[in-house]
């Protein structure tokens, strides 16, 4: 029995790693039952047994998790980044985002700004700019040598 479920893991994770590099595309379980060399029923329930979520499930996460990113690093519209994450209805894109972080995408891109608000400056500047302009300790005053 072990040897056909490292053949089945194997497949399952073929078929994760085609959500993870191709979610924009408009993927179904059929054709991830496809890339896994497993009927589509057979597929589902081991996918949830391994990943602890239906493909469908994962497939949308994907998906969100990569609109979340394009919300924070980009000033492109909530229509325009639904279509790029391979959803089509900006409704469902929102009721979905709102269960899963939320916010609707509008308010979480208004609670994120965008990176470059968020730039670190380094400490070694930051003492530098923050240093006293001139340091006059009192031994310098009193120094002569002569």
């Amino acid at each position: 029995m072990l040897s056909q479920l490292v053949p089945t893991a194997r497949h399952l994770l073929r078929a994760k790693d085609l959500v993870d590099a191709r979610y924009r595309e408009p993927l179904d379980v059929p054709a991830l039952a496809r890339a896994a060399h497993l009927s589509p029923a057979h597929f589902s329930r081991e996918f949830r047994r391994a990943f602890g979520e239906t493909p469908h499930q994962y497939l949308l996460t994907r998906r969100l998790e990569r609109a979340a990113a394009l919300l924070r690093n980009t000033d492109r519209t909530v229509a325009d980044i639904c279509l790029t994450v391979g959803l089509l209805s900006v409704g469902s894109f929102t009721t979905s985002f709102g269960r899963t972080f939320g916010l609707t995408p509008t308010a979480y891109r208004a609670a994120h700004p965008p990176a470059s608000n968020r730039v670190r400056i380094p400490t070694c500047v930051l003492q530098a700019y923050a240093r006293p302009q001139s340091s006059r300790f009192g031994e310098d005053s009193h120094t002569q040598l002569g």
